[in-house]
């Protein structure tokens, strides 16, 4: 692979081999998933059959800050036209059995907004109990643990899950504070996660992390994103590995009743966008973003930038600044593809130091006996 960012191959390459996915065009491709996908049609629906999920260990939970009052929000009067509007959406919801009549004391507000894209989005005002609710600690995925995990692997596949709105139970002591009013003077209650709660997306990647334990060491998630990746074993090939591994992802998915976006998945390829990066076989291409842990001496040089944005300094451009801001921006076109790490391998370590900053790099030799960079680090001293 080349030497290249990730935005380095043209665009319209990228977008060809990444366009929406189709049971077309997995067929027409060859996929080797193809049949095994269409076993499992149900987990990529077109539309999430409306119906009240199970239980499968994890609800969502609304903790709130000791000495919080009532969450109201008054209800303002809609237009005739989308005051029907909601009550049509609110009915549905209700025949699905995902909301019910409420007497809660707690009540926000029903409104809809235009979508960029033209038509309207129902929007439930839920600023009052986001602000009285207790932020999560569930721990989020780390985005360099779940590039390592994919390391020795030859084949990928990436799966966005659709969002777990409605798919996830209320946990029974919180579903009061989920109600929400409506223009035509009802008041109703929500017996599955809303959109618009806050910590929703911790509960989502909760379970979904929760119900693919079994098979982290193969397929790592990431909130709603779900990257499987294989390598031959034995007698198997890569490929027959893969599908294998494939098979028992959307087996978790339909006893759990978690839902794909077919358009937005890849299967079964050489190199997939994971998190910013292309990763394949040979390593992963890193974006601005993670910037210090792809380029030597990062540290270094942004710190005239960075002095910049210092309390009460000085704004004025000077050489040097443009000299820095020069720099970074070749270090986006010329930064050098990482290797993955190889446990079986012996690491080391180089280091370096400025008087305004330090940094090292973590390298291996790969198969060929060339010393390649797995990781660089590097942080600006104070004075």
């Amino acid at each position: 692979m080349s030497s290249r960012p990730k935005s380095a191959e043209p665009k319209p390459a990228r977008e060809e081999r990444f366009a929406a996915q189709s049971w077309e065009s997995l067929k027409a491709s060859g996929n080797p998933i193809f049949e095994t996908a269409r076993e499992f049609a149900d987990v990529f629906p077109y539309k999430i059959p409306a119906e009240l999920p199970a239980d499968r260990g994890v609800r969502h939970e609304i903790d709130r800050a000791p000495g919080s009052k009532y969450c109201v929000t008054r209800q303002w009067p809609l237009p005739r036209d989308r005051v029907k509007a909601i009550d049509d959406v609110i009915e549905g919801r209700r025949q699905a059995g995902y909301v019910r009549e409420s007497i809660s004391p707690h009540s926000s507000s029903t409104f809809y907004v235009k979508k960029a894209t033209g038509g309207w989005r129902i929007v439930y005002a839920f600023n009052k109990l986001s602000d009285a609710t207790i932020p999560a600690q569930t721990p989020a995925p780390r985005k360099d643990m779940v590039l390592d995990s994919m390391s020795g692997s030859v084949i990928y596949s990436a799966i966005d899950l659709t969002d777990g709105f409605y798919q996830i139970l209320m946990r029974e002591s919180d579903i009061p504070l989920t109600a929400v009013s409506t223009p035509s003077g009802m008041l109703w209650e929500w017996l599955v996660m809303p959109q618009g709660l806050k910590n929703a997306p911790a509960t989502f990647n909760r379970i979904v992390s929760h119900v693919l334990r079994p098979l982290r060491d193969f397929a790592p998630s990431y909130f709603d994103d779900i990257f499987v990746h294989s390598r031959a074993e034995g007698d198997l090939s890569a490929v027959e590995v893969h599908v294998r591994h494939l098979r028992q992802v959307f087996q978790v998915m339909r006893e759990n009743k978690l839902y794909a976006n077919l358009k937005k998945c890849v299967f079964c390829a050489p190199e997939i966008p994971v998190l910013g990066c292309y990763v394949s076989k040979n390593g992963w291409l890193g974006l601005a973003n993670y910037l210090h842990k792809y380029t030597k001496d990062y540290a270094g040089l942004i710190q005239p930038l960075s002095s910049l944005l210092k309390k009460d300094a000085t704004w004025l451009w000077r050489p040097e600044h443009q000299a820095a801001f020069d720099s970074v921006k070749k270090s986006l076109a010329s930064t050098p593809i990482l290797m993955l790490p190889d446990d079986s391998k012996p690491f080391h370590v180089v280091c370096d130091a400025s008087d305004f900053a330090i940094g090292c790099a973590l390298k291996q030799f790969d198969d060929e006996g060339r010393e390649r960079v797995v990781s660089y680090q590097s942080r600006q001293m104070k004075p």
